[in-house]
């Protein structure tokens, strides 16, 4: 009896410690599970923050100060990812303007299938420093874009670049910058709207 209490007694502390460590463990896989979820939000903010990685910069309103008398080329890029039929280009691929004065430029996006597709775009400028210095004011990057059968239709970028490019001195020999769009499927678009009337119209064709 007294030597299968001893070994109880052994047992129970070493059950304790088990139960230790699983918890210990489980906790740590909890918070890598939360941080990697962390990881993306995180990384959004800190290259719009930072320009890393060619991010542009979100502007409410043109630069407090004039433009200035350096001029630079703002080029412009548009591409479709895989299993998107859009046709997608910018109205103009290049322009020079000066460095601080807001600009308004067009791409045209047409849907070359029979039926409704939705995407939305990714973004960056090249090289990838002057993200930091490339404020857009609007942009239709930030919305799902859902278009109706063979719908053209007109999308404005407004956007300045930024006056303090000038006091950078990694970027004193830049001349241009290239700002890029890649389109990428979404594969529920959001349902659309309807105007008023639209649904009695629709149901008149049925």
């Amino acid at each position: 009896m007294e030597r299968e209490a001893s070994q109880y007694r052994t047992r129970k502390p070493r059950l304790g410690r088990d139960a230790l460590v699983a918890s210990i463990c489980g906790f740590v896989v909890v918070l890598m599970v939360g941080a990697s979820y962390a990881a993306v939000p995180f990384y959004n903010w800190f290259c719009r923050v930072t320009g890393f990685n060619g991010t542009t910069q979100v502007a409410t309103s043109a630069p407090a100060s004039a433009p200035l008398a350096r001029r630079i080329a703002v080029r412009f890029d548009a591409n479709v990812g895989p299993g998107l039929p859009w046709k997608f280009e910018p109205e103009q691929t290049e322009i020079e303007i000066p460095i601080g004065q807001v600009v308004t430029v067009f791409y045209t996006v047409t849907n070359q299938a029979a039926r409704t597709t939705a995407g939305q775009a990714a973004y960056n400028v090249t090289p990838l420093t002057a993200g930091a210095y490339f404020q857009k004011i609007n942009c239709f990057c930030f919305t799902e874009q859902t278009m109706a059968p063979g719908e053209k239709r007109e999308m404005p970028v407004v956007f300045y670049v930024d006056p303090q490019l000038a006091a950078d001195a990694e970027n004193d020999g830049l001349n241009t910058i290239t700002l890029s769009y890649t389109f990428y499927p979404v594969r529920d678009p959001a349902a659309r709207p309807l105007a008023a009337g639209e649904g009695d119209r629709r149901k008149g064709n049925l």
